[in-house]
């Protein structure tokens, strides 16, 4: 199994851009078939070093990891989404 991490700093971090942000990022679950678990988080503390938006998703192979990333769903309105409303983000990807 791959888990596949993704922290967003959103441009406008508002109520209504993270409720919209997250819905969207859950909104995966059962449109991307490799997607075998997803959690969304929503950053309550905001420190200085905190993230908006953190994203779980578990996969059954780097294989499938790959396919996730090509998924017409995620390209064509996750990814979208998410170009147009962060300022940042970064990545990790590892085996459990």
């Amino acid at each position: 199994m791959i888990r596949h991490i993704v922290l967003f700093k959103l441009k406008e971090p508002t109520e209504e851009n993270l409720a919209k942000t997250k819905e969207i990022l859950l909104s995966m679950s059962g449109k991307v078939p490799e997607l075998r678990s997803i959690e969304v988080g929503v950053d309550f503390l905001h420190s200085e070093r905190s993230y908006d938006i953190a994203l779980s998703v578990e996969v059954e192979s780097r294989e499938a990891l790959e396919s996730y990333q090509r998924d017409p769903y995620h390209c064509g309105v996750v990814k979208p989404h998410m170009h147009a409303v962060r300022s940042a983000s970064v990545a990790a990807d590892y085996e459990i």
